[in-house]
Formats: structure tokens, C-alpha cells, sequence
């Protein structure tokens, strides 16, 4: 079983904390692809802010083995 992370900006993703979730906060594009470079290889799931999502568009297929979604 995969562990769950979330990439994103500010207070956009804390909530998911409540839940067992990873916050990375990201409040730049360096900062969210910091974030992306340093999974661990156990992620299974990452759940991203928009603008985290915007920075990562091109990046994502670097880990096949990692589900993303993004948050509305």
C-alpha cells in the first residue's frame, strides 16, 4: 500500500492533514518541483493544487507508477 501526498500552495491543501495525508507546501514553481523531485518511492497518489498542477503538467509521466489528481 502507497502513501498519499499532497503538493500545493498555502492553506489550499491543508485540510487534507486531518485525513493522514503528506502536505508539501509549495508556494512557488521551485517549490513544487522540489516537491516532485524528493517523492518518496512509496507515493502512490498525489493530490495537487491547480497552480501545483500548472508547474508539474510536464513532468508527471517522470513517475508512471504515481496517481495525480487535481483539486477543483
Amino acid at each position: 500500500m502507497g502513501s498519499v501526498v499532497a503538493i500545493g500552495c498555502g492553506a489550499t491543501l491543508e485540510g487534507f492533514a486531518l485525513a493522514g495525508v503528506a502536505v508539501l507546501r509549495a508556494d512557488s514553481p521551485a517549490a513544487a518541483g522540489d516537491a516532485w523531485t524528493d517523492l518518496a518511492d512509496d507515493v502512490a497518489l498525489v493530490i495537487l493544487s491547480p497552480d501545483a498542477a500548472d508547474v508539474l503538467a510536464e513532468r508527471l509521466a517522470e513517475r508512471p507508477d504515481v496517481l495525480t489528481v487535481v483539486t477543483p
